[in-house]
């Protein structure tokens, strides 16, 4: 099975009208295109349209339509030498720089990062898997998170001082993260305390508790750790919900909506208890009887990949395949999680997949690299994204062979560029709120 990248070039070059062969028309057959033609290009170009207009974007892909706040980082140009390689050079480039390292680096890949990146990789798991895998490897002085942007401020957190984490790619961020900005998030927990009070009530609960999504910036986990609160994960959220219930009256829960509706709605909150917090309104959009009767205030937050499905998709995939499993990601809409067979982390899409003593079809509703990289691991299955174009996240698109071989040879030749640091004072207060999270029981 071809690559989405792969899969990206031919039918890019077949809506240009150029020609291609059987073959590899045959490797990109089953898809209805891609959400835009410039996801053929390398990200090289989107760092330079980003230079010329002087404003960040997240490029095309799922989250081309995001508006990318002022403060997101940029990547600087990329030397030339890396643009022009050919992807066997950029092999051999790599391979070599990594024999080089041995155990002084240790790369990590997303589950939703590209092949051509992913396969160099020592470890692929979701976020915090990645994190922690890291701290198997004290002795590496350099981690090279291919990932976004609060991946890499997590793993620098959780490691040694002396190690160096670097992005390959510094415009690789999160549009969700970024839409939980920390002057936002102070500005509604400081209406919230004049509604509610600070007072605990006659269980010993606080008037609410805040909890992030890992999914969040390092300044917003030091928030929650400054203010009694908690990380969750698409794992654990269940789990952080009652810890967080156990000690507080009410959770006010960031940045992804959907993550925080489903995990409640499961639990039994009504939806009429959980009204939603845009930041660009008076109270949220609420008035202060509907705050005060809550038990999980949202924020307007999502993931730009997971909205993208849809109920129809579910109806189609079940008409054209009687009996199939479909499996959708938590930050999915909620009335996708209602539709499908099961909801879980991309952990658990993984171990659900690998659990299947029979063939079996699944339709799964995540990131395309992760599922095309399923499908050609597990042949027995068929295995099928719900969504029919290719349309991948579009920051962790922003990683390419070429960067991590720049930042490889940068390292052997004894440089290190685009380190990520986080602050030691929100490293301090972000680390409690990571603690409480693997630590957390219901009481």
């Amino acid at each position: 099975m071809s690559s989405v990248n792969t899969a990206i070039q031919l039918i890019t070059r077949e809506q240009a009208g150029n020609a291609v062969n059987a073959a590899t028309r045959r490797a990109a057959a089953g898809t209805a295109g891609t959400c835009s033609p410039a996801l053929a290009k390398g990200p090289w170009e989107y760092d330079l349209a980003e230079a010329l207009a002087g404003a960040p974007a997240y490029g095309p892909g799922a989250s081309n339509a995001d508006r990318a706040p002022a403060a997101t980082p940029r990547q600087g140009q990329l030397p030339e030498e890396y643009k022009l390689a050919s992807d066997a050079e950029l092999d051999v480039r790599i391979r070599a720089a990594k024999e080089k390292l041995g155990d002084r680096a240790v790369v990590l890949g997303h589950f939703y990062q590209r092949d051509e990146v992913i396969q160099y990789a020592d470890f692929v798991g979701d976020s915090f898997q990645l994190a922690n895998a890291a701290l198997t490897r004290p002795d590496a002085e350099a981690i090279i998170f291919c990932g976004v942007h609060f991946m890499a401020e997590t793993a620098d957190i959780l490691s040694t001082p002396d190690q160096a984490v670097i992005l390959p790619n510094l415009a690789a961020g999160c549009s969700m993260a970024d839409m939980a900005d920390t002057d936002s998030v102070e500005e509604c927990w400081e209406q919230l305390e004049e509604i509610f009070g600070t007072e605990k009530d006659d269980a010993g609960r606080v008037p609410v508790i805040p909890v992030t999504y890992m999914n969040s910036s390092a300044a917003l986990k030091a928030f929650c750790g400054r203010n009694g609160g908690i990380v969750c994960t698409s794992s654990n959220a269940k789990l952080v919900l009652e810890w967080a219930f156990e000690r507080g009256q009410r959770v006010l829960f960031f940045p992804d909506q959907h993550l925080g509706r489903n995990t409640a709605k499961a639990m039994g909150v009504p939806l009429e208890q959980m009204p939603m917090w845009n930041p660009r309104k008076e109270l949220g959009g609420n008035d202060e009887r509907a705050l005060l009767d809550s038990r999980v205030i949202l924020w307007h937050g999502f993931c730009s990949v997971h909205k993208r499905f849809n109920v129809g998709q579910i109806d189609k995939a079940r008409a054209e395949f009687p009996g199939v499993n479909v499996i959708v990601h938590p930050e999915c809409p909620m009335e996708v999680v209602d539709a499908a067979d099961s909801a879980g982390s991309t952990d658990f899409i993984k171990k659900a997949i690998a659990a299947a003593s029979e063939p079996t079809t699944f339709a799964i509703g995540t990131e395309i690299n992760m599922v095309n990289r399923l499908a050609a691991e597990y042949p027995q299955h068929t295995i099928f994204c719900l969504d029919p174009v290719i349309c991948p996240c579009s920051t962790m698109y922003r990683i390419h062979p070429g960067y991590l071989a720049w930042v490889l040879e940068e390292l052997v030749e004894g440089r290190i560029v685009n380190r990520i640091t986080v602050d030691d004072a929100v490293q301090d207060n972000a680390k409690i709120a990571l603690e409480r999270m693997l630590a957390a029981r219901p009481l």
